[in-house]
């Protein structure tokens, strides 16, 4: 579990993709190692990835990673170069302030900039998420105006959704643009989204209890709803 409070820029030193997946090597990064050990998640530009080999001092300090096929697909990993600066954060400490949202880790697709406005010292961007498909469905219904939403691993407040044509905006300000790489991201430019987890659960219960899975005697509260009246219609003598 994450917060989406970035902690730090590395830098990709090493990247090898091929069909079982992907290595990468992240140097730079000795300010979160002081208290690594392997097996520890960090999420990297957003995805929660398990540190397998680690060096605290070389190269600025390094860390190794696996890329499984689903984590390619998925975000934008497989397409940096060496030289690219990656978000990095350490998995959230119990006695830590919570200072973001629930993160995951788990990146549910990628959207692209399309649009980059200043605002005085700060910046407004706006996203475009890809078209639904049967097994990736439309993620807007997770987006709200003044809700949140990870982008490339950082916590960040959606200013605008428009469901017409697919798109969410943020904006940036100053002291963010420094901290995290997406200040410097271009139009065109692929970025890593997770909506919030809690609204899935959430849809999911609701649709359950509408629908009748998992409740007492298999009805859900539709059937339930039409139950009732059914027999308050008959009790009054206007159906049999």
């Amino acid at each position: 579990m994450f917060t989406g409070l970035i902690e730090h820029l590395g830098t990709v030193s090493h990247i090898d993709v091929d069909s079982a997946g992907a290595t990468l090597i992240i140097s730079d990064s000795a300010a979160i190692l002081d208290d690594c050990h392997t097996g520890d998640s960090i999420a990297v530009n957003g995805c929660c990835l398990t540190a397998t080999e680690f060096d605290k001092a070389e190269k600025g300090g390094w860390f190794k990673v696996w890329l499984a096929n689903e984590t390619l697909e998925r975000s934008d990993l497989g397409e940096r170069v060496v030289g690219d600066r990656l978000n990095l954060e350490r998995a959230m400490g119990t006695h830590a302030r919570f200072g973001g949202h629930f993160v995951q880790g788990h990146v549910d697709t990628t959207a692209t900039i399309v649009e980059r406005t200043p605002d005085g010292d700060s910046i407004r961007l706006k996203f475009q998420l890809p078209e639904p498909t049967p097994t990736r469905p439309s993620l807007l219904r997770y987006l709200i105006s003044k809700g949140f939403v990870a982008i490339d691993g950082a916590s960040l407040t959606l200013t605008e959704v428009n469901d017409s044509d697919r798109t969410f905006g943020v904006m940036l300000i100053q002291h963010t643009q420094e901290k995290i790489t997406l200040g410097k991201k271009q139009l065109g430019a692929k970025v890593n989204i997770e909506v919030d987890m809690v609204s899935k659960y959430l849809e999911k219960s609701v649709t359950a209890a509408l629908e009748g899975e998992g409740a007492e005697g298999g009805l859900g509260i539709r059937t339930m709803v039409e139950k009732i009246v059914e027999e308050a219609l008959v009790k009054k003598g206007f159906a049999k």
